[in-house]
Formats: C-alpha cells, structure tokens, sequence
C-alpha cells in the first residue's frame, strides 16, 4: 500500500483521491454499458454520474462524520473535510448518490425505479475499487486477528496509529471482493423475469447482509450504537428489513396489480366536427 503517489512542492497527490474518483468514473462508465444495453435513458447517464458522485462524496462524509465520529468531529468541526484521514461512509455515499439521481430523474420525467434496476449493479463496481481506496490509505482496517497472519499497515496510517504493528483482518479487502461477487448476482437477477424495483431492493439486501457480517472484523470502529449492535450494522439491519419488505411489496404489486394498459381512442372519439 503507497499513500502518496507524488508531491507537488508540499502538496500531497494521495493515492486515495485518485481511486476514489476513479471508482466514480468506473461506475458511472458500467452504468451507461448497462443503460445502452437495455436501450433506455444512456443519455442521461453522465449527467447523473456527475450529481450522483459528487452527492455521494458529500454524504459518504456527513454520515461517517455524524454517526460513526461525532464525538470526536463535535471538537474538531475544521477537520470535517479531512476525508484523506480517513472516513468515509458507504452507506451514506449511496444514499446521498441515490438521493441524487432521483431527483435528476424527477426532473427529466425518467421512471427513477426502473433506472435503478438496470444501473444499480454498476455501484458495486465503485465500492469495490472505493475499498482498494481504503486498502492503500490504511483506513476501513480490520481487528487484530491474533495470530501471525493478517495485513501489516505502515506507520503514517490510522490502522498503525489505532493498532500498531499487529497483523489484522483484511476486512476491506475483503468486503471489495464480496461486492464483486454481489455485482455477478444482480447481473443474473436482471436476466430473471423479475417485478420492477426489486433488483434494487436485492442490491441492499446483499450488502447489508455483507457489511453486518465484516463489521464483526472491523476495527476502526468497536464501540457499540444500539443493542449491542455497531452503528453500521444497526443501520445495516435496518435497510434489509425496509428492502426485503419493499422486495416482497413490488413482487405482489407485478402479480396482482398489472400495469394500465393505454386507452385506444375510438373513430367516434377521433371524428373532426364539421
């Protein structure tokens, strides 16, 4: 892992800016593949990708700030948008991004639900190389894992400031690699005859599941949020039950409430006065 990638004078280049944005332009690029694939709204995808990563960013660090760091940040209000120490929430990311998108497609008249179905897969694809982010800048680190076996962090990062020279869970490594595994799952699902809204919804089902499970091996964050629970499996929790409640809701919407077929005028109706 480098930190640095070059100096400008005393101006760091780091390496987690720059695949960081990365992980924005690759996304938003599978998300126009997927667009122009299914023949609807590739147009707009650039667009989206931009208010999309840029609300992301914005809320990726509001998040991690307000509910995994506030006790700290409540006495450092300067060090807010310090995002290369560190802290920067998924979870909040994606709300923000998505949050974002809708009200693009708000705006353009385009049908949000069924553009989150076809793209959503593309995220996956940004939070994996976003945790190679976290990997190269030390940070989204593991606990100890006890033994002789683990990633070894070096000084100048906030896994060696947390730990020290101990070897630990490779926990963002990890969860970059089980995001991939998901972004195969929902590119399987989109070809199953499936009700509108629930790639979607099967999209946070997964990594909910994921990230509740990792947080078990997460180290930059231990203390408890609510039941015994970290806050990012509180919150993880939380949005599988509202998904898989809404991915059982869209299922039965398919079944039992088809979609208005549209009126077909009659001559009598399209008959000129004369």
């Amino acid at each position: 892992m480098h930190q640095y990638l070059f100096h400008i004078g005393d101006f760091p280049i780091r390496m987690y800016g720059l695949v960081l944005c990365m992980s924005i332009f690759l996304a938003t690029g599978v998300a126009y593949f997927l667009a122009k694939q299914d023949g609807r709204w590739q147009q707009h995808i650039l667009d989206i990708g931009i208010y999309g990563g840029f609300a992301g960013l914005v809320g990726g660090r509001l998040w991690d700030v307000f509910f995994f760091d506030w006790d700290y940040y409540q006495h450092h209000l300067l060090e807010i948008p310090f995002v290369w120490q560190g802290g920067m929430a998924i979870q909040g990311g994606v709300i923000a991004g998505v949050l974002a998108g809708i009200w693009y497609c708000k705006r353009h008249q385009i049908d949000w639900l069924a553009l989150a179905d076809i793209v959503c897969p593309a995220i996956l694809i940004g939070q994996a190389i976003g945790r190679m982010a976290n990997l190269l800048n030390g940070d989204a680190f593991g606990t100890p894992t006890g033994g002789n076996f683990g990633l070894l962090y070096p000084e100048g990062t906030l896994a060696f400031k947390t730990y020290g020279a101990v070897p630990l869970w490779p926990a963002e490594v990890w969860e970059g690699q089980l995001d991939v595994v998901i972004f195969a799952i929902l590119l399987l699902f989109r070809a199953t005859n499936h009700a509108k809204g629930q790639a979607l919804c099967l999209y946070v089902m997964l990594y909910s599941g994921v990230r509740f499970g990792l947080e078990m091996l997460r180290g930059d964050y231990v203390e408890p949020f609510f039941l015994g629970l970290k806050s990012a499996q509180a919150t993880s929790l939380f949005f599988f039950l509202i998904a898989l409640g809404f991915f059982i809701y869209f299922g039965w919407r398919e079944k039992h409430c088809p979609p208005e077929q549209p009126s077909i005028e009659t001559p009598k109706q399209n008959k000129r006065k004369r």
